[in-house]
């Protein structure tokens, strides 16, 4: 396999990829902004966020008709004219909208980067009416999420659990037969591919395509200290893998790293790798 290339460095921490619209859209998380960048690394900043508001903890995804939703403390959508207004009261980590226009919000009502105690976490439903309800509950540490292409199945990072958990999609978006997809992984954000496998973090400094069951199919190490934060297959072909990641110290604990993430130099950076296997699904 060829080696990683950098597309783009000198970011804060840059989560939640999307390929949209011939570029790959990400959260320029500590500067509160998102990004879009061409495969020509020529990135262009497209909506910043307040600077009172969190530097971490927001996602990215599209409504049907086109509009951008971004995660917080409280969902909020930008209208055709630029402006932002609120989608609904809700504040969320990780976002992922599904063909038929249901939103899946999910997160964890404990202060993570204060270093406050884990509590279980919650994915939650926002139909296209506006209804708001949580459709799982217990999920150790919510993160990143996808939407197989016939809209039947959802899977979850549970980051603290080390696992990949998957659901199925009822007609009204409810959730049910949740089931290990895989685990013994360090989950964030994932992808998903053509023939249903997932591109995931797993311990230590390396990401890796893993199939349901568990067989982990391909590995692709990455620098030392270079952690990944979040994987999205995108590119023309939808075989280029996207790996954002920015200088982790794991002797350090999570707390000291994002308060140097937040503080000092920005490490952060986009690594893009060809594969063969193109993406699928959503986001």
């Amino acid at each position: 396999m060829p080696e990683a290339k950098v597309l783009l460095s000198g970011l804060g921490i840059p989560e939640s990829p999307r390929w949209h619209e011939g570029r790959l859209w990400f959260s320029n998380w500590i500067d509160r902004q998102v990004v879009a960048v061409g495969l020509d690394g020529k990135p262009e900043v497209m909506l910043t966020r307040d600077p009172d508001s969190h530097p971490m903890g927001y996602s990215i995804d599209w409504l049907p008709d086109g509009r951008l939703l971004v995660t917080g403390d409280k969902l909020r959508r930008q209208e055709p004219d630029g402006s932002m207004v609120t989608h609904a009261e809700q504040p969320a980590n990780e976002i992922v909208v599904d063909g038929r226009g249901n939103i899946y919000l999910n997160g964890a009502d404990f202060n993570f980067v204060a270093g406050e105690a884990p509590r279980p976490g919650y994915i939650k439903l926002i139909t296209p009416d506006g209804e708001l309800r949580q459709v799982a509950g217990d999920i150790q540490f919510p993160n990143g999420m996808v939407i197989t292409p016939d809209d039947r199945t959802l899977i979850i990072s549970e980051s603290f659990a080390g696992r990949l958990t998957a659901f199925d999609i009822g007609a009204d978006g409810s959730l049910s037969g949740r089931r290990v997809f895989a685990d013994g992984l360090g989950p964030d954000g994932i992808c998903l591919d053509a023939e249903g496998a997932v591109w995931v973090s797993t311990a230590g400094f390396s990401v890796a395509r893993v199939a349901e069951g568990g067989e982990v199919v391909q590995r692709v190490e990455l620098a030392e200290n270079r952690a990944p934060f979040a994987l999205m297959l995108g590119g023309p072909d939808r075989r280029t893998l996207f790996i954002m990641t920015a200088e982790w110290r794991a002797a350090d604990g999570h707390v000291a790293n994002l308060d140097r993430l937040t503080n000092g130099p920005r490490t952060g950076e986009i690594l893009t790798l060809q594969v063969s296997v193109p993406g699928a699904g959503r986001p």
